[in-house]
């Protein structure tokens, strides 16, 4: 069964990754995908995915834009219900990190963190929550983090970013309940992804893992399945909630 069929989503930050993984997801599921990718060295792995997903029978498509960018996030939203008609579905995705010790970290460091992880959740929620509005219906999922809700050294602006998008996610659940538009946030653990590569192997991988129950990583697949759940009618008592997909790192 699909769950997500005719279905249109937006997700930003998806030419690698668990942008990447969600957006196979959903096409798996029947959905019609508008992504975005930032810059021009992602652009050859937008173009691959597009094709990827388009070939399982669905319509997509790759925009590079930058979520971080009020005005770029209103012209990428008007370009989707241009070309789609509608969204049904936005998955806030797009993230970075620039750890660094407080006592080290640059007021520039700090700004760009929370520029592209939190002030992109507002551009993109403001943008799509018109149409959503209008056909009383939708689905939003904000992509947080185990690290804002318990925090880590070296790690202030991304915990920072991160929390912030919990206590948005709750105030628009509350503000948009009444249109039938849902709104929930996902806080992956350390997931095997580009961002992650270092700790993949070694004593810093091990250590990590000691204090996981479930003794791993998540895969991207892994976030994606939460995602489809949250994204799909099988959550549709679902809304103003942040699943831990963590693997029992914050018990």
């Amino acid at each position: 069964m699909k769950l997500l069929e005719g279905k249109v989503a937006i997700v930003t930050g998806a030419a690698r990754g668990i942008g990447e993984a969600v957006a196979v997801k959903f096409a798996e599921h029947g959905a019609n995908i508008a992504f975005t990718y930032v810059s021009d060295s992602s652009k050859e792995k937008a173009a691959a995915l597009e094709a990827k997903l388009t070939g399982m029978g669905v319509k997509a498509k790759a925009y590079q834009s930058n979520a971080g960018d009020f005005a770029a996030c209103e012209m990428f939203v008007t370009d989707v219900l241009k070309e789609f008609g509608t969204v049904d579905i936005c998955v806030n995705n797009a993230g970075i990190s620039k750890d660094n010790l407080l006592l080290r970290m640059s007021v520039e460091q700090w700004e760009d963190v929370i520029k592209v992880n939190l002030n992109s959740v507002f551009y993109m929620t403001k943008q799509i929550i018109k149409p959503m509005m209008k056909a009383r219906s939708g689905s939003i999922i904000n992509m947080s983090s185990v690290i804002g809700e318990m925090g880590n050294a070296g790690q202030s602006s991304y915990a920072a970013s991160k929390a912030g998008v919990i206590g948005f996610t709750k105030s628009v659940a509350k503000e948009l309940g009444s249109r039938n538009i849902r709104c929930n946030a996902i806080a992956p653990g350390f997931v095997e992804t580009d961002m992650t590569s270092y700790l993949k192997e070694g004593e810093a991988a091990d250590k990590y893992k000691a204090g996981i129950p479930l003794g791993r990583f998540a895969s991207a697949e892994d976030i994606a399945n939460v995602t489809l759940f949250l994204a799909s009618d099988l959550s549709s008592y679902v809304t103003g909630q942040t699943i831990s997909a963590c693997g029992g790192l914050n018990i």
